[in-house]
């Protein structure tokens, strides 16, 4: 079980020389702001951004150890927000309180990443349906198959998870998603599911299950644009592997 948030006692983090008894992180904090505000986060690693981010969840214990901890146990800064809520309680030192906080973290930047594909043609900004689907599921550790609902300008209407599923298998009733998109009115969608394990080539029953939903939407009208597998380092498009 991991350790509370804070520090064990009053006087954890802090050392013993000097009368104002300054915790011995402090100065780094300012100095890793100054950084941050004056030449930005590109400049600053992962476990650092992570440390910055952790500053109000923790305030009163040097977050370094653990911005690192978290870094070497999930990867990168992208996988840490990634993580489910009850892994990143495994870390020593990660409470509910920091996890949660974390997890806010996530949804914030899903929340911006959607903003970028809200208002506009799908089509006309691939890149940006992909940033999204990788912040949404990329860094998931159970496969999940979401749809995006569009309409007949492929500007968004609905993004919906239809299934969760295993680390290697989400089930998938192709007419459910076909009926799903006829109560939204929809005129597109396209498929996303995420591969957990990385790799993103699309397997047989992949295959198969967009084939059967292909089938069963476009006598109602209703176009399959394409079938994206997310994984987290990169991705597949059905349609630029000439699979659809």
């Amino acid at each position: 079980m991991a350790k509370a948030d804070g520090p064990s006692t009053p006087t954890a983090g802090f050392r013993d020389a000097g009368p104002a008894n300054t915790p011995h992180y402090a100065g780094h904090r300012d100095r890793l702001r100054d950084r941050f505000r004056d030449k930005g986060p590109d400049v600053l690693a992962d476990y650092e951004l992570l440390e910055l981010a952790l500053f109000r969840s923790i305030p009163r214990r040097d977050t370094k150890p653990l911005a690192k901890a978290l870094i070497d146990r999930f990867g990168s800064f992208a996988e840490v927000l990634g993580a489910p809520l009850e892994r990143l309680m495994e870390v020593d030192g990660v409470g509910a309180a920091v996890a949660l906080d974390l997890k806010v973290i996530h949804a914030a930047a899903g929340r911006i990443t959607r903003g970028a594909i809200a208002e506009r043609p799908l089509l006309s900004s691939f890149q940006a349906v992909v940033d999204y689907c990788r912040a949404a599921m990329g860094f998931e550790d159970r496969e999940q198959f979401r749809v995006l609902f569009l309409d007949k300008r492929n500007a968004l209407i609905a993004d919906e998870v239809q299934q969760r599923g295993t680390v290697d298998h989400t089930p998938v009733y192709p007419r459910e998603v076909v009926k799903r998109a006829l109560e939204l009115s929809a005129a597109a969608i396209i498929l996303v599911h995420n591969h957990p394990s990385g790799d993103v080539t699309p397997s047989s029953a992949d295959r198969k299950m967009t084939a059967t939903i292909v089938e069963v939407a476009q006598p109602l009208g209703i176009a399959v644009h394409d079938h994206l597998i997310i994984g987290k380092d990169a991705y597949a498009s059905f349609r630029a592997l000439k699979l659809l």
